[in-house]
């Protein structure tokens, strides 16, 4: 094979890897967004629903995030979660390749009091709790705790300092320096070594040592053909994000199985099913790096499923121009709850608006159902006469995203179909 194009191949391979530990460090240096930088072993807890100062794309707004970056070098971490009293949460659990490989929650585990211990690659030892094995020695804990509203901060705060971690970091992440055209090769080179890939993939791995990827030398120059494929493996993650990956349904992009590129690491709370697992191994890793480049740490399709739309039934694009209507006949079925956010393109931020509402679902207060239990959303920039139901919409192109939280399996299998987005 030629150097371009296994060089190609080592991007695609690498970059949830280079990507996911570069957040790693970025979170424990400086935090993001209203979360702070903490200390490995710690955990990160937001403050504040987001609004439209939050400019993030496609921000949530429906939970507070509780974010830990794990440090296991130095032995096992003891994990400590309060009682919730039925309130939704989950943890999921990230390795450094991307992968999620356990949960603690409400669909995993209940939301009762519990500890856990997580430890390193290799742990063999004993324990009083129930264990969840680190695929590497740094990885991962994305909490989201559900959120009413403004008023139930307070609750939420509450909730966040009974999250706790003990366990003394160790050699953290290995510092990384070279020239900017040089700065990927040498973060893979470095840190595939200091986080190996899985077993599995430890073929697929050697057969980059031509482009010095497994040597103990650092990089001072790498040959053009090198550098052209690192541009071609970028290029293959963007344009396989921006093909999609099937067809929409009455208009909604609806992907259950984005996250499914883990084939090797089924701790607590995953679901170690074929359903679940890609049938081709060289496959996931491009599956892994779109979703490591789109969505970063997003969750299974059994924990959670985001939909979104950008077009009305007629196949044009939505905008604030227009009014539109989403008409529930049933509503989507999910185990935790559902909402509507709405998000400005080509951006994705949040909306601002005169009633200070950004989503809608089913904690909505005041949402109102017709007498046949159906619900109607209305989408529109101008302020309707009756605003229960209003999501307000910016002047120009946006696109809403749902989130539905511990789907119904009729989510998961296509059988139920969200409505068109129509307009008036």
């Amino acid at each position: 094979m030629e150097l371009r194009e296994l060089a190609a191949d080592a991007y695609v391979y690498g970059f949830p890897l280079v990507f996911d530990v570069g957040q790693i460090d970025r979170f424990v240096r400086e935090g993001v967004g209203d979360l702070p930088g903490a200390p490995f072993n710690t955990f990160a807890h937001g403050k504040h629903l987001a609004t439209p100062k939050d400019e993030f794309v496609s921000v949530n707004n429906d939970t507070l995030y509780s974010i830990a970056q794990l440090d296991l070098s130095s032995g096992p971490v003891r994990l400590r979660v309060p009682d919730t009293g039925e309130r939704y949460y989950v943890l999921q659990f990230v390795d450094a390749w991307s992968n999620n490989f356990a949960y603690v929650g409400k669909r995993a585990t209940g939301t009762r009091a519990g500890e856990y211990l997580i430890v390193p690659p290799g742990w063999s030892g004993q324990a009083d709790v129930p264990v969840i094995h680190a695929p590497t020695a740094v990885a991962t804990i994305v909490g989201r705790i559900a959120c009413d509203g403004p008023d139930d901060l307070p609750n939420v705060f509450a909730l966040q300092s009974g999250f706790t971690l003990d366990g003394q970091p160790g050699n953290g992440i290995p510092d990384v320096k070279a020239p900017q055209d040089l700065l990927f090769l040498e973060r893979l080179r470095r840190w595939m070594a200091a986080f190996p890939p899985a077993p599995a993939d430890q073929d697929y791995a050697a057969r980059f040592a031509p482009l010095g990827l497994l040597d103990g030398r650092p990089y001072t120059s790498a040959a053009p053909e090198i550098l052209a494929g690192l541009a071609d493996g970028r290029e293959r993650i963007e344009q396989t994000m921006k093909a999609g990956h099937q067809a929409p349904v009455n208009g909604w992009d609806v992907n259950p199985h984005a996250f499914d590129y883990n084939l090797d690491f089924f701790e607590l709370g995953t679901l170690d099913e074929a359903a679940w697992r890609l049938p081709d191994r060289e496959q996931s890793y491009l599956v892994r790096a779109v979703s490591a480049r789109a969505a970063l740490w997003g969750n299974h399709g059994y924990e959670a499923v985001y939909p979104t739309v950008r077009v009305d039934s007629d196949g044009r694009q939505l905008n604030g121009a227009h009014s539109y209507t989403l008409r529930f006949e049933e509503l989507p079925p999910v185990g935790a709850f559902w909402s509507i956010t709405m998000y400005a393109a080509p951006d994705y931020y949040l909306v601002d608006n005169p009633i200070g509402r950004y989503s809608i679902g089913d904690r909505t207060p005041g949402i109102q159902h017709a007498g046949d239990g159906s619900l109607t959303i209305v989408m529109s920039h101008e302020e309707p006469a009756d605003t229960a139901n209003w999501l307000p919409a910016p002047a120009g192109d946006f696109r809403p995203m749902m989130r539905l939280y511990m789907p119904g399996q009729a989510v998961l299998d296509g059988s139920y179909r969200l409505p068109p987005v129509v307009r008036e």
